[in-house]
């Protein structure tokens, strides 16, 4: 088969030319863009190991070595380092694999990775997170029922949450929006020493909503639910203390020995008789 240019043909293409003489020509067209190769993806994700690399893992010729106890050994061959840990009963663990040489420690690895994980743990324990609550109010509260939500709010706060504070309107109260935003001012205004207004009071619709965030965190007002909580028992269990022992419900009370009274009067007789004779 060959090919030749053509001039009825666009710019760039070929005609195939068949030995046999048909008469009929093909044109090929160029090929465009990358080329397709099946078997696999052609790229390849990077594997991240999470814990470090330990013994006979470090493929490195030298590594700056560190005792037990912080000690600075300096930069020593990998297989002294491994006979070091070796001798010792310890793992030869990589600290800092970006350095330059790389620093690994001799350590106990399981104790190491039981230690971060009660670290991880305790760290998780204490975390936390700020929950919005949402109380909602009628534009005619009664009072009653406004100190009742107004503690709501207070407790809300101490535990250091935000309140969603909700007015909500019925009928032709909607036409006095300043009614509801004077009772968020008052309730704000009682409640201004454990938190203050983060979202000032808008009209959405029906409602008007305030936002009414604590002063104190939520870690620290944990903290102090959990200080307060152990001067609690500490205080009881001092009290318990100091009061005497109860005697036990099950223990029989022992007879007191009774004393005879010693009869003077039958004697006497007899001691003057002797004194006259």
């Amino acid at each position: 088969m060959q090919r030749r240019p053509s001039s009825s043909c666009p710019r760039g293409h070929a005609v195939d030319v068949s030995a046999a003489g048909t008469g009929k020509a093909s044109v090929s067209r160029p090929r465009t863009g990358a080329f397709l190769v099946s078997g696999g993806p052609t790229t390849t994700k990077e594997q991240h190991i999470s814990e470090p690399r330990i013994n006979d893992r470090i493929r490195v010729p030298e590594v700056r070595l560190v005792g037990p106890n912080g000690e600075q050994v300096g930069i020593v061959r990998v297989e002294d380092a491994l006979r070091l840990a070796d001798e010792a009963g310890l793992d030869l663990v990589e600290v800092a694999p970006t350095a330059r040489p790389p620093v690994c420690k001799l350590m106990d690895f399981g104790k190491f990775k039981y230690e971060s994980d009660m670290k991880a743990r305790e760290a998780r324990k204490n975390q936390s997170n700020t929950i919005l609550k949402e109380i909602r109010f009628r534009l005619k509260i009664d009072p009653h029922d406004y100190a009742t939500k107004k503690g709501h709010v207070e407790r809300f706060l101490k535990a250091g949450d935000k309140v969603k504070v909700m007015i909500m309107f019925r009928g032709r109260e909607q036409s006095r929006p300043e009614m509801g935003f004077r009772l968020l001012q008052r309730l704000a205004e009682d409640v201004s020493d454990l938190g203050g207004v983060e979202s000032s009071p808008r009209q959405d619709g029906r409602n008007m909503v305030m936002v009414i965030g604590p002063h104190k965190k939520k870690a620290e007002a944990k903290a102090e639910a959990k200080a307060e909580e152990r001067r609690r028992k500490d205080s009881e269990s001092a009290e318990a203390a100091e009061q005497p022992a109860a005697p036990q419900p099950g223990a029989a009370e022992q007879p007191q020995p009774t004393v005879q009274p010693e009869t003077v009067a039958e004697a006497a007789p007899d001691e003057t008789a002797a004194t006259a004779s």
